[in-house]
């Protein structure tokens, strides 16, 4: 096979990809690691930084998945690796629960980034573990106002991670096979997709889902809380601002928590720095991860003192919770957002990224349409079409041979989400290739 020769301001191909050697490395890596850890193409990385990364050919690719959305900062960011170096040489990795002052000065940092109204939070270290402990405040909540049921209110759709509270809460029916039961106080109701819902029908469809709820259940003393994805990760679907404040204002007349789920949406990307934002309400909770360590195992909640301080003492805690090496990383991430304006930055290279992309779906009727905020974006292609699945997987590994990662969610879309740091230049020629390949197989 000739192999493809590329070579760029952003990108440069020399080998086949994947490159010589990648397959013998899965091969030995297969034999020792739960197949449930595969699904990507085999490009084997050696090295990743800003918005780009190098597989173990030297071969140069963009990054157009911020490693799920991971890398907001980009990718081993100087000043993360300065702080991260900082703790090594203090011969400083562990304090298990005691106090330490890197922990009290991001705590201090993080609460302040997340603005008025959040007077607390947990660290922990994985996002899964911080909508489990959601979860488990919320029905806390729920005991402390003596409610009648412990109820959490979900979407179809959603996705919230991979243990039990969190599958329970998720949309995938599928996915949370494995538990064996359903938790009869967690409460599904309809994801308001645009092509559901016209403009000005928001409040009527809400107000429909909830009247189904009512005929079996009372909301003030059945429902503790609403677990709320920022938005609907596959297709980056937002809500409707006007069904979210009149969610919200439910809420507050039946003495109801609010948890946004921020693992995709926090830390600037969406072009604020969390994505509530865009709904000008105040949740009562808020789950955090990804972006929110830069690369380094870190996750939390964020809410209300009341809320916050309803565990007792060691009834909520982590081993490795708000460790030195995870709270230099988040100082480091929260200071890289804030004073390089990260934010903003993902707001006017948002822009310029959802233009390019709806260029090309102008042109190519099999794409049904482009949603996101800032630098979230996913391309949703006509569900119809015949083997959407292999087309989409094709179109994937057709942009990776190209030299730009992509990811493809499962069903019938696309995913962008570039560092933030990302330049106009990158973004240009990222999209030409999405453009390239779309042709050849749509």
């Amino acid at each position: 096979m000739e192999k493809k020769k590329i070579n760029t301001k952003n990108i440069k191909i020399s080998t086949q990809i994947p490159a010589p050697g990648t397959k013998k490395l899965f091969e030995k890596l297969v034999k020792v690691e739960s197949r449930s850890m595969h699904g990507q193409l085999p490009i084997a990385w050696s090295k990743a930084k800003n918005f780009n990364i190098w597989d173990i050919a030297g071969n140069k690719f963009i990054d157009f998945t911020s490693t799920i959305f991971v890398a907001n900062t980009g990718h081993s960011n100087e000043r993360i690796k300065k702080y991260l170096t900082r703790s090594l040489r203090s011969d400083f990795l562990h304090s298990y629960a005691y106090i330490h002052n890197v922990r009290n000065q991001y705590l201090q940092k993080l609460i302040k980034f997340c603005g008025k109204g959040f007077q607390k939070a947990f660290l922990m270290s994985s996002g899964t573990e911080a909508t489990e402990a959601a979860f488990k405040l919320m029905r806390m909540y729920g005991q402390k106002r003596k409610k009648r049921r412990l109820g959490i209110i979900c979407f179809e759709g959603n996705w919230h991670g991979r243990t039990m509270a969190s599958q329970m809460m998720s949309g995938n029916i599928d996915q949370k096979k494995w538990i064996g039961y359903h938790d009869k106080d967690i409460h599904h109701i309809s994801f308001p997709y645009p092509w559901l819902v016209k403009k000005g029908e928001e409040e009527i469809f809400l107000k429909n889902s909830i009247n189904k709820l009512k005929k079996k259940l009372n909301l003030k003393k059945d429902i503790c809380g609403v677990m709320i994805e920022t938005f609907q990760g596959w297709g980056a679907l937002f809500y409707p601002k006007k069904y979210i404040q009149l969610l919200k204002k439910i809420c507050n007349q039946n003495n109801i928590l609010i948890c946004f789920d921020e693992m995709q949406a926090g830390f600037g990307r969406t072009g604020k720095n969390f994505g509530f934002q865009h709904y000008n309400i105040k949740p009562d909770l808020i789950c955090c991860g990804k972006g929110m360590g830069g690369g380094v195992a870190l996750s939390g909640v964020i809410g209300k003192k009341n809320i916050m301080d309803l565990p007792e003492i060691g009834n909520m805690s982590s081993t490795n919770s708000a460790n030195p090496l995870a709270c230099n990383a988040g100082l480091a991430v929260i200071e890289e957002i804030t004073s390089k304006k990260l934010t903003q930055k993902a707001k006017t290279s948002g822009e310029y990224l959802h233009k390019n992309l709806l260029k090309i779906k102008d042109q190519y009727p099999n794409i049904f349409n482009v949603y996101g905020k800032g630098l979230i974006a996913a391309m949703i292609f006509d569900r119809k079409i015949r083997n959407i699945d292999k087309k989409l997987k094709k179109l994937v590994e057709l942009c990776i041979k190209d030299g730009l990662l992509l990811v493809y969610t499962g069903r019938e879309s696309i995913k962008i989400g570039p560092p933030l740091t990302i330049t106009k230049n990158a973004i240009k020629e990222g999209t030409e290739i999405i453009k390239k390949n779309i042709k050849l197989i749509f």
